[in-house]
């Protein structure tokens, strides 16, 4: 993985070549509907003559979960990251890694039969603290991911967050979303920024 990054153009035609003339598969704003910076996840980059950027290939957000595609390099302001959300959906555990260094672990509840947390490559689209909304707990992070149905408000999004319901933790039990221990979700807070890598596997 190369990198993330604000978009930095008003409007971006994500292609599905690196090419001008490729066909678009989505379009992205410069802002999220919250009025918030869109970010991007870049996954692989091709060079110009010079060794430098042109084009990023990047995760699409939405459904269904794994698209990319090509946006110029221009389009965004890249950077490499340094920190990964570890989800294990079969042993109910997060890890946070910075630097390659392990700075956190703990317990999660995860989907429900039927309504399993998605696994793949996400990343973290935004942060806030979810007061309207008590089932989210202390914390909340949406990720680009997609569920069937989650726990997030108005659903679809796989959100990492809190939990009003903590002696759930450590069951397949949620609509989609990951739930941690308040006090994780807090001390992920201070740690996990918008574009952080989520990582969520079966084992």
């Amino acid at each position: 993985m190369v990198g993330s990054g604000p978009v930095a153009w008003a409007k971006v035609a994500v292609r599905s070549a690196p090419s001008r003339n490729a066909s678009v598969v989505a379009t992205l704003a410069q802002f999220r509907p919250d009025f918030h910076p869109r970010t991007v996840m870049a996954l692989d980059e091709r060079l110009d003559r010079t060794g430098a950027p042109a084009w990023y290939r990047i995760s699409v957000p939405g459904r269904p979960n794994g698209r990319t595609g090509w946006i110029p390099a221009a389009a965004a302001n890249i950077h490499p990251v340094d920190r990964w959300l570890v989800v294990y959906r079969g042993t109910r555990k997060f890890e946070l890694y910075i630097d390659g260094v392990l700075r956190r672990t703990g317990p999660v509840a995860v989907g429900a039969r039927g309504m399993e947390t998605p696994i793949g490559l996400f990343f973290v689209q935004s942060r806030f603290v979810p007061s309207k909304y008590p089932i989210l707990g202390a914390f909340a992070f949406e990720t680009s991911g997609y569920s069937k149905l989650s726990d997030w408000p108005g659903g679809g999004v796989v959100g990492v967050h809190g939990t009003n319901m903590p002696w759930l933790i450590g069951q397949a039990v949620s609509h989609g979303c990951v739930r941690l221990r308040n006090s994780d979700v807090l001390a992920l807070r201070k740690l996990v920024r918008v574009g952080t890598p989520v990582k969520i596997v079966a084992a």
